[in-house]
């Protein structure tokens, strides 16, 4: 069971970070101004958008924040 959840964690982190990834080339924003109006760091910023990385609340909040949409829409 234990591999089920990982796997499914895995996918749902590139999900999620194609998801920021597409929000953020229809906006037409670098990684680097996304990340600055995040307030997270540039390399951290692209360890989301890769899958490579697990997110906190906070900071999805602050990237649903910093794209003008709502957190909702970071999961759909």
């Amino acid at each position: 069971m234990g591999k089920k959840t990982f796997r499914f964690d895995i996918i749902l982190a590139r999900k999620f970070g194609k998801r920021i990834k597409d929000l953020r080339l229809e906006q037409e924003i670098s990684q680097e101004e996304l990340a600055f109006r995040a307030n997270i760091s540039p390399s951290y910023m692209s360890a989301i958008e890769r899958g490579i990385t697990d997110t906190t609340i906070s900071t999805a909040k602050r990237l649903a924040k910093a794209l003008q949409v709502s957190i909702a829409d970071l999961f759909i």
